[in-house]
């Protein structure tokens, strides 16, 4: 018998996702299903992971690769990074997230923008992809190593600040 929910939510499992995973009740918004869906990894229960997939893309889905990637990993957390929708009367919600985990001993993050769907009043996972990740700008020119140091000391960048810099 467990007592904090794996989720992260601070809550008492029973309280939490054990009634969603159990089947007593539906996730009430795509948070709520995201956080069961991570607890049922952390639980190996694959049955949960397969009921609540989409009904469009449970094809798409390899029950042995889920069983295999939950039961060979250790589940360390899960961090809710940017909810979009997915509450009260919303049909569709997506939620980036990471999860730390650990997969034959070696620790790992997973990225995901998850979508979500409701359909005749039931969340469901429908899709995951990474994020879109922003290219980063340079805001000021960048210094060869070789030339002179920004500062005015009158040595070479990689022997002045830049070797500051590390």
């Amino acid at each position: 018998m467990m007592d904090k929910c794996p989720c992260g939510s601070d809550k008492i499992y029973k309280e939490c996702c054990e009634p969603l995973i159990s089947g007593q009740k539906h996730a009430e918004n795509a948070e709520a299903l995201l956080r069961s869906r991570y607890t049922a990894y952390t639980l190996s229960d694959v049955g949960y992971l397969l009921k609540t997939i989409h009904p469009k893309k449970k094809k798409q889905d390899d029950e042995k690769s889920i069983r295999e990637w939950s039961k060979n990993s250790t589940w360390h957390k899960l961090e809710i990074i940017d909810i979009q929708n997915g509450v009260n009367d919303d049909l569709s919600g997506s939620i980036e997230f990471t999860v730390d985990f650990s997969e034959r001993g070696k620790r790992k993050k997973h990225h995901e923008l998850a979508e979500f769907k409701k359909e005749k009043g039931i969340w469901y996972f429908y899709d995951g992809k990474p994020p879109i990740t922003q290219q980063y700008i340079r805001e000021t020119p960048k210094i060869n190593r070789n030339a002179p140091c920004p500062c005015g000391s009158g040595k070479k960048y990689k022997k002045c600040c830049l070797d500051n810099e590390k």
